[in-house]
C-alpha cells in the first residue's frame, strides 16, 4: 500500500492572512473555525490540504519546493494580473514570445511560486 499525502504544511507568521491568500488563489476557503490569530489554519482540498502553522522565525531563503500553479478558467496572463492585484508580488518573468513560459511570483509571506499556461493554452499551441 502506497502512502498519500494528507497535508502540505507551511509554515508563516500569520496563518490566517496567509490561509485567507491561498484560499483566494485557489477559489476555496478556510475551515470554518479558523480565527485570526489562530495557531493554526486549513484549506480542505480535493487530493490534500494545506495547513499553515505559525512559527516565530520568518523565511531566511528560496524555498525548497513549491507550488506550480495552473489556472483553468483564465489564461495564464490573467491569472498573473489576478494574483498580482490581490497581494503578490513579481519575482521573475519567464514568459517566450512563442507563449511558452511561466511566472514565478511569491506570496504575501515572500514563498515562491509559479503560474504555468492553462491547459487551454498548452493544447492550442
Amino acid at each position: 500500500m502506497a502512502s498519500l499525502v494528507h497535508h502540505v504544511t507551511i509554515d508563516c507568521a500569520d496563518t490566517y492572512r496567509l490561509g485567507s491568500f491561498w484560499a483566494e488563489v485557489l477559489d476555496s476557503k478556510l475551515a470554518d473555525d479558523d480565527k485570526p490569530g489562530d495557531p493554526e489554519a486549513l484549506i480542505v482540498g480535493d487530493r490534500f490540504d494545506l495547513l499553515f502553522v505559525a512559527v516565530p522565525e520568518g523565511k531566511a531563503a528560496k524555498n525548497r519546493i513549491h507550488f506550480d500553479i495552473q489556472p483553468t478558467d483564465r489564461t495564464r496572463d490573467e491569472e498573473v494580473e489576478r494574483l498580482l492585484a490581490i497581494g503578490a508580488t513579481l519575482v521573475a518573468d519567464r514568459r517566450r514570445p512563442d507563449g511558452s513560459g511561466w511566472v514565478t511570483l511569491a506570496d504575501i509571506e515572500g514563498n515562491e511560486f509559479c503560474v504555468e499556461r492553462s491547459a487551454a493554452e498548452r493544447a492550442a499551441a
